[in-house]
């Protein structure tokens, strides 16, 4: 029996690709023609010879745009991912080889989250820097910052005894109501609150809205992480106001049809200190990428 030899799929080249990821993002052809620097026939060339590769259309033509079709969108986030890691990989041989050391400082509930991948990503790409990370309030972390014992934190706003016009804000979230799906701490009076402990942004603003609200509230439980929360709610002991993104079961978010009050958004903001070097501001790039992603 003879051995069939299989059919080598064809390449995707980076250039076609960026083509057609400017195209998908201004929606024009002749946009993009003037954005890469080819006339628009070239670039209308381009498409065609791709859709001919993948067999398939990859654009509809409407009255003074182009959109995407099905497969297109389908393409857009390969297309995206495969320029993203070309990048990375061009980027980590050229790129000038940074050293040193970086002293990092997240809150608890933060630093659970995206750091994991952020500083996965940065040891990718600059293995030579060693990274200290530092946990805690967002009141200790930045006067740490200030004596120098930091080089750049993340904080969440509104802290209490925090100056809100310093910092980068890089992240927005809604903070929302949560407690155990099915649970009875929703039905108690006056109303289980587990809370961080005073000085959080989180804790005035959940007692705030209660208090312009007339409920009857009692700080069952008092924790420095979120953590502690979580355990609370998920015990069913107390409900907590709680970023959306982390409501995840057992818990469920809870709002206006058990008559709790908008707690609105809060925010992240990313601070550098005074001495900074290559290695800080990398990893401070490499930080706010990651938040407007997630």
């Amino acid at each position: 029996m003879n051995a069939t030899t299989p059919t080598a799929l064809p390449l995707l080249e980076s250039d076609v690709l960026r083509t057609f990821v400017a195209i998908a993002d201004s929606g024009s052809f002749t946009r993009t023609a003037a954005q890469v620097f080819r006339s628009t026939a070239a670039v209308s060339l381009q498409i065609k010879r791709l859709e001919e590769t993948l067999g398939q259309r990859l654009f509809t033509r409407e009255a003074r745009r182009v959109q995407l079709t099905a497969e297109g969108e389908l393409l857009l986030g390969y297309a995206r991912r495969l320029l993203k890691l070309n990048e990375e990989a061009v980027a980590r041989f050229l790129t000038p080889t940074l050293t040193g050391r970086v002293r990092f400082g997240t809150p608890n509930d933060i630093g659970d989250r995206v750091l994991p991948s952020v500083l996965m990503l940065f040891a990718r790409s600059h293995p030579a820097v060693e990274v200290e990370v530092n946990v805690g309030r967002s009141v200790d972390l930045v006067a740490k910052l200030d004596a120098g014992e930091l080089d750049l934190t993340l904080i969440n706003a509104g802290n209490d005894g925090l100056d809100d016009s310093r910092g980068e804000v890089i992240y927005s979230e809604e903070l929302v109501w949560a407690g155990r799906d099915g649970g009875l701490a929703m039905q108690r009076s006056p109303l289980p609150l587990a809370l961080a402990n005073p000085g959080c942004a989180w804790r005035r603003t959940a007692i705030d809205a209660l208090d312009r609200q007339g409920l009857a509230y009692r700080i069952a439980y008092s924790c420095e992480q979120c953590a502690g929360q979580e355990a609370a709610m998920t015990a069913d002991l107390a409900i907590a106001p709680f970023p959306r993104s982390l409501v995840k079961p057992p818990l469920r978010r809870l709002g206006a049809e058990q008559g709790l009050p908008a707690l609105g958004e809060y925010h992240i903001k990313l601070i550098l200190g005074h001495q900074r070097n290559d290695a800080v501001e990398a990893l401070a790039k490499q930080m706010v990428q990651a938040f407007a992603q997630s």
